[in-house]
């Protein structure tokens, strides 16, 4: 069997599912085909993606292929730096303790809560008339 060039992580975060692949490279990280900064535009988002590699310091060690499906920005935000955590794991076992510390590995269990019967939302309740 041949060998991988890569390796791979996959992070989840509210509907959000993010699959991504670190491969030997320059640090150009691709989102869907696109550059990350053209996605992921405001700044708290781009140090979410970037936190992994920053406390890792691998930076401009691998370039970052990103594949996502679902979520909104902030989600897709969270699960790639989830995923990216991981593919990191799997370059060297070392890293687990720095990306544990800084919380990197941990799944926010959040997700939106299902609408229920007799209501409007979750738990937004009709306007109560006394009349």
């Amino acid at each position: 069997m041949e060998k991988k060039n890569y390796f791979q992580g996959t992070g989840r975060r509210k509907s959000a599912v993010a699959q991504v692949r670190l491969t030997p490279g320059k640090g150009a990280i691709v989102v869907d085909g696109k550059p990350f900064e053209e996605i992921f535009n405001r700044p708290e988002y781009v140090r979410t993606v970037m936190k992994p590699l920053e406390v890792t310091e691998t930076i401009n060690k691998f370039s970052v292929m990103v594949k996502l499906s679902g979520g909104g920005i902030s989600g897709q935000s969270d699960a790639i730096a989830m995923g990216l955590s991981r593919a990191l794991i799997a370059v060297d076992d070392k890293n687990k303790a720095v990306l544990r510390q800084n919380g990197l590995l941990t799944r926010d269990p959040r997700t939106k809560e299902r609408k229920k019967a007799g209501l409007k939302r979750a738990r937004k309740a009709p306007q109560y008339t006394k009349r």
